[in-house]
């Protein structure tokens, strides 16, 4: 089973994700943590990357697709895979879906975890995350539940950003979503509900 997980900043991307990896045992592909373990490692298209990033650019499509064209070679995705934040335009999906053909694979679902952009808001400005675990909570934790360590809210996790983060993933996901709809794999949730009620809907649409 492979999946696009679609969603804006603050929908639930991350968690619905962790659950299907386990549920489906399939990999978990983050272009972030691909493109950090490339420059890590010094590889070609690592170096690539790093070269871009340095100078403070976008990473080409070319260069990204490239990662994830080899990341999916791996043992790991061989079962199945959810891409995290990837593709990001209907541009990228084109070319994810020519790369993908050549190797006798495809996406067989698109999932959109809708949520509205006043309920993102008050979520995101209200997260807080754990320094020493990474642990995500909200406001009410006054220290981290998981390990007791310090609770802090990311400088961009203030409403004037927010609302501007989620501008931009409209303007350029809106043709995204119309891509997958065109290709008739396209599912959209209702990401408003409690997590395991999302995971619920998702699951039943997966079977």
């Amino acid at each position: 089973m492979n999946i696009v997980l679609l969603g804006a900043p603050g929908a639930g991307k991350g968690t619905q994700a962790e659950k299907l990896i386990e549920a489906y045992d399939i990999a978990h592909i983050s272009t972030g943590n691909i493109l950090r373990a490339a420059v890590k490692a010094g590889t070609p298209l690592g170096l690539e990357a790093k070269s871009y990033m340095d100078a403070g650019e976008l990473v080409p499509d070319s260069v990204v697709i490239g990662l994830v064209k080899e990341r999916l070679q791996e043992e790991d995705a061989e079962g199945g895979f959810i891409l995290d934040g990837f593709p990001r335009t209907a541009t990228q999906a084109v070319a994810l879906a020519s790369e993908l053909e050549h190797v006798g694979r495809g996406i067989d679902y698109a999932i959109a975890v809708n949520v509205a952009p006043e309920v993102i808001v008050a979520r995101l400005c209200n997260r807080r995350l754990c320094k020493a675990c990474g642990f995500i909570g909200t406001i009410d934790d006054a220290v981290c539940p998981v390990c007791g360590g310090e609770m802090y809210q990311r400088d961009d996790d203030n409403a004037d950003t927010v609302r501007n983060r989620l501008d931009v993933y409209e303007k350029s996901t809106a043709p995204l979503i119309d891509y997958y709809r065109g290709a008739d794999i396209l599912v959209e949730i209702d990401g408003e509900k409690n997590p395991d009620d999302v995971f619920a809907s998702i699951q039943a649409i997966l079977g």
